[in-house]
C-alpha cells in the first residue's frame, strides 16, 4: 500500500510564529540540559570513584519532581505560562552558573553539585509542567496533532546532539568548565527566544487557591476514564519493558561488544522514535486513536520481546529502533488526547500528574528490570517485561473500552470543554 506524498500540511505548526519560538527555544534548553548532564556525571565520578554516587545524581533531581508536582502544576494554571518558562529558563542559567563556579573553584566535595541539582530538580519541575500546558496555545486544534509530532522531534534531536557535544568538549577541553559555561549560554537563548512567544488567547477561569483546586488535576484524571486509561496504560508498560536499564548488560555478556556498542545500543531508540515523529507529522493519525494506542503499546511489548531474544546485534539494533518507534506513536496519541480533552483552566495540574506518571514508570521501570534479572536472569527479566506488555494491553482493552472506542484526535474534546464552551457562546 503506497503513502500519499506529503504536503505542506505536513508543517502546519510552523504556520504559527510562537510555535516556531517555542520550539528554538526547547530544543536549547533541552540541549543544555543534556550536555551540562553529560558534564556533571563525569565531575562526580571522577572525584569519587563511585557508582553510587551517579545514582544519587538522577534522584536528587528526581524527588523535588514528585514532591512538587501538585504546586508545579497549579503554578501553570494559576500564572501567565510565559512567564513561568521564562523563569525557569533563568533558573537554569543560575544552576550552569553555580555549576561552573564550584567547577573553576576546584572542589573536591560532591555536596555544593548535589545541591545545585536539587535546585535544578526544582527548575525541571516547574519547567516541565509549563512546556507541556504551553503548546495548545500556540497552535489551533486541528494543527495540535501535527505541533505534538514536531515538538517530540525537536526534544529527540535536542538529547541526541546535546550528550554528543558535551562529551565533546569535556574531552578536548579537559573539564566540565566549558560544558557548564556553554549551558548558561544556551539557556539564556531560550530565555530570550521565550520572550518573543506571543500565545493564542484563551479564556481561563481564575479560581481561589484551596486544597480542592490544588488536587483538581487528580480528580479530573479520576473522571476522565478515557485519559485515566491512556497514562496508566503508558504507566504499566514503560514500568515492565525496562529493556533499556539492562542494555550494559546486553552489550557486553550476551551481544559481546564493547563500548561503542553499547552507545550505539542507547542511541537506537532514539533514532527509532525521531524518524517515527517526522513521519506521524506529515503522515497524521487521522482516525481510530485509541486501537492505534493500543497498536502501538503492543508493538512496544513485541519488540521487547524480540530484543530479549536476540544473540546478533544488528537485529537487537533493529529491534531497538522499532521499539523507540512504536513508542513514539503511543506518545503523540496520549499527549494529544491528553491536552486537547483537558480544559486550559486545569491542563498544568492534569500535566503535572502525567509527568508524575511518565517519570515514575521509568525510575521504577528500570528498578524491576534489575531486580528481576537478578532473580530470574537478565534474559528471562526482558521477556517475561515484554510478556506482561501485551499482558496489559489485553486488560486494559478490556478495563477501558473508551480506549477501544477513541476515534479522531481533533475530536477528542471532554464533557467539562463542552459545557464551557456552550456557556461562552451563550454569553
Amino acid at each position: 500500500m503506497a503513502f500519499p506524498a506529503p504536503s505542506n500540511a505536513g508543517r502546519a505548526a510552523f504556520t504559527h510564529p510562537g510555535f516556531v519560538l517555542f520550539q528554538i527555544a526547547r530544543f536549547l534548553i533541552v540541549a543544555a540540559v543534556e550536555m551540562q548532564a553529560v558534564a556533571v556525571g563525569w565531575q562526580v565520578y571522577d572525584i569519587t570513584k563511585r557508582a553510587l554516587d551517579l545514582g544519587l545524581v538522577g534522584l536528587a533531581q528526581f524527588l523535588p519532581g514528585i514532591l512538587l508536582f501538585l504546586v508545579s502544576g497549579h503554578a501553570s494554571d494559576r500564572f501567565d505560562r510565559r512567564k513561568v518558562l521564562g523563569t525557569c529558563y533563568a533558573g537554569y542559567a543560575i544552576c550552569s552558573a553555580l555549576l561552573l563556579f564550584i567547577a573553576e573553584h576546584g572542589s573536591r566535595s560532591v555536596r555544593p553539585i548535589y545541591f545545585v541539582l536539587v535546585l535544578l530538580g526544582v527548575v525541571r519541575s516547574f519547567n516541565g509542567t509549563a512546556s507541556r500546558s504551553i503548546l495548545p496555545q500556540l497552535v489551533p486544534e486541528e494543527h495540535f496533532a501535527n505541533a505534538v509530532a514536531w515538538n517530540a522531534t525537536t526534544f529527540q534531536a535536542a538529547t541526541i546532539l546535546g550528550p554528543s557535544i558535551g562529551g565533546v568538549l569535556y574531552a578536548l577541553l579537559r573539564g566540565p568548565s566549558a560544558v557548564y559555561a556553554l549551558a548558561m549560554l544556551t539557556a539564556l537563548g531560550a530565555l530570550l527566544s521565550m520572550f518573543r512567544i506571543q500565545t493564542r488567547p484563551q479564556a481561563r477561569r481564575r479560581e481561589p487557591t484551596t486544597l480542592r483546586t490544588i488536587f483538581a488535576g487528580l480528580h479530573f484524571i479520576w473522571g476522565e476514564k478515557l485519559i485515566l486509561g491512556a497514562i496508566s496504560l503508558d504507566l504499566f508498560a514503560v514500568l515492565l519493558g525496562g529493556a533499556v536499564a539492562l542494555l550494559p548488560v546486553y552489550a557486553r555478556e550476551i551481544l559481546h561488544t564493547g563500548p561503542w556498542g553499547l552507545g550505539l545500543l542507547r542511541t537506537a531508540p532514539g533514532i527509532g522514535a525521531a524518524l517515527m515523529a517526522i513521519a506521524v507529522a506529515h503522515w497524521p493519525i487521522r482516525g481510530r486513536s485509541g486501537p492505534t494506542l493500543l497498536w502501538s503499546v503492543a508493538g512496544f511489548g513485541i519488540c521487547t520481546i524480540i530484543f530479549g531474544i536476540s544473540r546478533s546485534l544488528t537485529l537487537s539494533l533493529l529491534a531497538l529502533i522499532f521499539l523507540g518507534a512504536a513508542d513514539m506513536v503511543s506518545v503523540i496519541i496520549r499527549a494529544t488526547l491528553v491536552q486537547l480533552r483537558t480544559p486550559d483552566e486545569m491542563r498544568g495540574r492534569v500535566m503535572s500528574v502525567d509527568m508524575v506518571f511518565i517519570g515514575t514508570s521509568n525510575e521504577l521501570g528500570q528498578f524491576e528490570s534489575g531486580i528481576t534479572a537478578q532473580w530470574f536472569g537478565t534474559v528471562p527479566a526482558v521477556l517475561l517485561g515484554g510478556v506482561g506488555t501485551l499482558a496489559v494491553i489485553a486488560l486494559w482493552a478490556w478495563w477501558f473500552p473508551e480506549l477501544r472506542r477513541a476515534g479522531k484526535l481533533h475530536e477528542m474534546k471532554s464533557v467539562a470543554q463542552e459545557i464551557a464552551m456552550e456557556t461562552e457562546r451563550l454569553q
